[in-house]
């Protein structure tokens, strides 16, 4: 059995080499449930990368799904000419992101379909970019999972016993962890600790939490300053009540931009806020170690796989 690596758009890498890592973001996404907001530009992208890369800021885990503008074939260049190491993504969002012809295209309801797009997309590349993705994208509802969940993520798990690569989940406002968790690590028997629960910092359900923490998964608190949201104010006590827990070494930080307004270098708080603004308000709450740890150490372990072949 090889080394565990992270898949990266230009390679793989070993898992200590991300540096300080967004371990959830977007580069390039398109929803017509955000029409005027796509991020679709390319010099944006790379600005926002270097904005990035100016406050620390070394590797981005893009998690935009199959079918959704992820602009794989612009990836390579962004990386090289920013320095900042990016990890594509195959999977899928929820329906609504989508038109019904295209997920027909995808087997709709046929999770074995779709588990090689996911496989085909993780080891031989998207398209004909030679790009490989290196994690699958899946998505739950608002406290609960309906069909077009329990497809993707069956194709997800299915994927993932195929290739071991790790299964990243989009939780409505934070919601239906543990469904989601009865579902890929009981019903279909993906292990814990290759699944990546986002959102949480948008339902601070300590109990629900701790709870997910247990059973191995990890725990992503990803896109803070989202108005409405019990995102940054929260956050510091969540992370150092987990911490206290002992699950400090399940955590991960992102920062989720996905509209264009939400970007540094059109006045939002963008990717740089989260090493500008949210890591410093963290290392005030549990200390520099443990922070340096989860945007580092923990961001490698999570997207680290022994990839077959």
């Amino acid at each position: 059995m090889g080394a565990a690596a992270v898949r990266t758009v230009l390679g793989d890498v070993e898992p200590g080499g991300l540096g300080a890592c967004d371990a959830h973001d977007h580069l390039f996404l398109r929803s017509p449930q955000l029409p005027g907001q796509e991020l679709d530009s390319v010099a944006a992208a790379a600005a926002e990368l270097a904005a990035f890369r100016a406050e620390g800021g070394r590797s981005v885990v893009q998690w935009t799904p199959h079918g959704m503008g992820r602009r794989a074939a612009d990836l390579p260049g962004l990386a090289r000419t920013t320095g900042v190491r990016i990890v594509a993504a195959t999977g899928l969002h929820q329906a609504v992101h989508y038109a019904p012809d295209l997920l027909r295209e995808l087997g709709d309801g046929d999770p074995d379909v779709l588990a090689a797009v996911f496989v085909r997309e993780l080891t031989q590349g998207i398209g004909d970019t030679g790009v490989r993705a290196g994690l699958i994208k899946v998505a739950g509802g608002f406290h609960a999972l309906d069909a077009h969940a329990r497809w993707t993520m069956t194709a997800a798990a299915g994927a993932h016993l195929a290739t071991g690569a790790p299964i990243a989940v989009h939780l409505e406002l934070g919601t239906g962890v543990l469904d989601v968790l009865d579902l890929l690590c009981g019903e279909l028997e993906v292990p814990p600790n290759k699944v990546i629960l986002g959102h949480l910092n948008r339902s601070p359900d300590l109990e629900v939490h701790r709870e997910a923490a247990s059973a191995g998964a990890w725990l992503a608190f990803d896109g803070p300053s989202r108005a409405n949201h019990a995102t940054d104010w929260r956050m510091p006590d969540t992370v150092r009540a987990l911490a206290d827990a002992g699950h400090g070494d399940q955590l991960l930080l992102g920062g989720d931009t996905t509209t264009a307004g939400a970007r540094a270098v059109n006045g939002g708080p963008g990717m740089p806020h989260l090493l500008r603004r949210v890591r410093p308000r963290l290392e005030a709450a549990v200390g520099k170690e443990l922070v340096d740890r989860i945007v580092t150490v923990n961001a490698g372990r999570a997207f680290g796989v022994v990839w077959p072949g």
